[in-house]
């Protein structure tokens, strides 16, 4: 048995001195033990052969394996886009969402899609809908190929491509909870300023809840990114605690 869909379903081959039989195409053992050299890489099969599932452009983008079984991660010019340290993506999706008590008939801004699994993570919960907002057609491509990306299929689920700074000017305040997992501050300085943290709070129905992803760079230096996330937070509007386990800012906007 072998798995097209990175662990999610089996399926039957046929093995033979040459090679591997299936869907009625033919791989050669060559071509399968080259790619085993690359066991993190995800590859797909195209033609008789395997291609990697990454792209070359601006950056450099591709699948990487964290563990089998589970949602790989994306990475970008080597820096993954999600915890991988003593955590799998799917882990790291549930620690940031425990932080919301209910998704039941909520509506949710996902600011920064990535590979969609916060906001299939939320879909699953029972949000009534999902914006989700990817400003890189690139990594669109790689959510489109990523088999556990799957769910972003889902007719609650709406993506926009664009700079999401410049997508809320066209959202009033219609949002129970907002997902912000930016990339790291110095590729998008302007996604922890203070002017995009009061467009936040305008489009956040008083009291919804805003979970804010900001990890630990610079921590052995001595450098407390969150500190300063929560001081502009609280300029914004919000009240706001750090809650270490899943290294996010949870920001709740004032009532009114």
């Amino acid at each position: 048995m072998l798995s097209f869909d990175l662990a999610l379903s089996k399926e039957p081959c046929r093995l033979t001195k040459e090679g591997v039989e299936v869907r009625g195409r033919f791989v050669d053992w060559k071509v399968i033990e080259e790619s085993a050299k690359r066991p993190r890489d995800v590859y797909i099969l195209r033609a008789g052969t395997v291609e990697p599932a990454a792209i070359v452009g601006e950056h450099f983008y591709k699948l990487v394996m964290v563990k089998w079984g589970r949602p790989p991660t994306l990475e970008i010019d080597g820096i993954h886009m999600h915890r991988v340290k003593d955590v799998t993506p799917d882990e790291d999706t549930k620690l940031k969402l425990r932080n919301v008590e209910s998704f039941r008939g909520k509506s949710v801004l996902d600011t920064c899609m990535g590979l969609g699994y916060t906001a299939i993570g939320a879909i699953s919960r029972g949000a009534a809908s999902v914006v989700t907002v990817e400003v890189d057609r690139n990594v669109l491509e790689l959510a489109r190929i990523n088999p556990w990306s799957r769910g972003l299929a889902n007719e609650n689920v709406e993506i926009i491509l664009g700079d999401v700074y410049e997508v809320l000017d066209s959202f009033e305040r219609e949002f129970n909870v907002i997902i912000h997992d930016p990339p790291r501050l110095s590729l998008a300085g302007h996604l922890y300023s203070l002017e995009f943290y009061r467009k936040l709070a305008t489009v956040l129905k008083p009291g919804g809840i805003l979970i804010h992803y900001v990890g630990q760079p610079g921590i052995k230096r001595g450098i407390k990114l969150w500190t300063g996330v929560m001081k502009r937070l609280r300029e914004a509007g919000f009240s706001v605690r750090f809650d270490k386990v899943s290294m996010c800012v949870v920001a709740r906007l004032s009532s009114f």
